[in-house]
């Protein structure tokens, strides 16, 4: 019998490296396939990245249904069969020959998406976590999966340039297959606690206060200001006249800045509310979004716009599971979550779209204005739940373990 310590570690083990594994097969990877894709496909670029959008938008459509499943269930057969799910996706797409084979396939991903990914892989640490250790945990999970792009990216790239795409999702299947089945089956657990008879009225209570409302206002504003710079951030930096590949090696910092910045959240969280420390966050993300264009053509105020923006790329990440329990409790997180995930999720897929427009209607200028403004929206509005949603109902359905 594995004691409950040791349980948890091994929990906490095994989403980092699924989490890493999920990220960089089910999403990151997509972006070294564009190209091949498109000479073997007869397709543009614009035709394959409405592909993985459209997986990014069922992921957010059906984000709901799984979180109402993982607080009935928890995530060991939700996250296996995600798994199965994301691992046949991954051999279709080896076989498409058409665009609207790849559509259908990256339909498929996103479903896998919302079943393994973040969002399904917090709701089982709050789960199983009580207060003073889910930080940690999430922390733990977010950090080494932060450097899924890193991982994966060049991965791919190598698997592509050896073996030919079509060959290459064959060989990250079965990776993605031998690594997360067996972990998602054997050291994902079921709720520790009961199912709370009164998860229903906590979700319908909380979605008629205006805390809630507050929440996804700050975080839908906030992702989608975050996407916009990680699609638009290199091409806006070689505008400014920036080799290519210097704007790429600075772009490259967000993700490890992102690390940094849920290191130092976490470590700030003993000292002041999660909300205000990510209010802050995100207003130093708006300050960085109008340097941009200021400084940007030199090579500090460049790197130093980047680095003040890439701090907060990850916060929202663990911010967001750590105020709904903070207010709510855990008894019907993964219901909130997915509630939350929906707007969330519409804004991350369709943000740099319409950036994309702006940019080409009015300039980058206006498109890095828009990015300062949604951060300063994101701010206000934890600002507000500061001072209205913390004083709250105390969170029902937490436990201690």
């Amino acid at each position: 019998m594995i004691s409950g310590r040791r349980a948890s570690l091994h929990l906490v083990g095994a989403l980092a490296i699924t989490q890493t594994a999920g990220y960089g097969v089910l999403y990151y990877a997509f972006s070294v396939f564009i190209s091949p894709m498109a000479r073997d496909l007869d397709a543009g670029v614009a035709q394959l990245t409405g592909a993985i959008t459209l997986a990014v938008l069922i992921s957010g459509l059906v984000a709901p249904l799984v979180g109402r499943w993982l607080d009935r269930h928890g995530g060991r057969g939700l996250m296996t069969a995600g798994s199965v799910l994301g691992t046949a996706a991954v051999l279709a797409w080896s076989q498409v020959h058409t665009v609207a084979q790849l559509y259908l396939v990256c339909a498929a991903l996103g479903v896998a998406s919302a079943m393994v990914l973040y969002e399904a892989a917090f709701a089982v640490i709050v789960a199983w976590f009580d207060a003073a250790r889910r930080a940690r945990a999430l922390l733990a999970v977010t950090v080494v999966a932060g450097f899924a792009s890193s991982i994966f990216l060049p991965l791919t790239g190598f698997l592509v340039d050896r073996y030919g795409w079509r060959h290459a999702l064959v060989v990250l299947a079965v990776g993605y297959a031998v690594t997360t089945i067996p972990l998602h089956g054997l050291a994902v657990r079921g709720r520790p606690v009961p199912v709370s008879a009164h998860r229903g009225e906590v979700v319908g209570s909380a979605v008629r206060e205006r805390p809630f409302w507050l929440l996804a206002a700050a975080f839908l504003t906030q992702t989608g200001a975050v996407a916009v710079m990680g699609v638009l951030l290199v091409t806006y930096l070689i505008a400014l006249g920036h080799p290519p590949l210097f704007a790429a090696a600075v772009a490259g910092l967000l993700g490890v800045l992102s690390v940094t910045g849920r290191v130092l959240t976490t470590g700030l969280q003993a000292r002041w509310p999660v909300s205000r420390i990510t209010a802050v966050v995100f207003g130093l993300q708006g300050v960085a979004a109008v340097l941009l264009p200021l400084t940007g053509r030199g090579v500090p105020g460049a790197i130093g716009s980047v680095v003040l923006f890439g701090l907060g790329f990850g916060v929202g990440t663990i911010a967001r599971p750590a105020l709904l329990t903070e207010r709510y409790g855990t008894a019907a997180y993964g219901s909130l979550s997915g509630a939350l995930a929906l707007p969330i999720t519409v804004a991350k897929a369709l943000a740099p779209l319409l950036a994309a427009g702006l940019a080409q209607v009015a300039g980058y200028p206006a498109v890095m204005g828009a990015v300062a403004a949604a951060c300063a929206l994101g701010a206000v509005s934890l600002v507000a739940y500061d001072r209205r949603g913390r004083t709250g109902p105390s969170p029902a359905g937490e436990h201690v373990r």
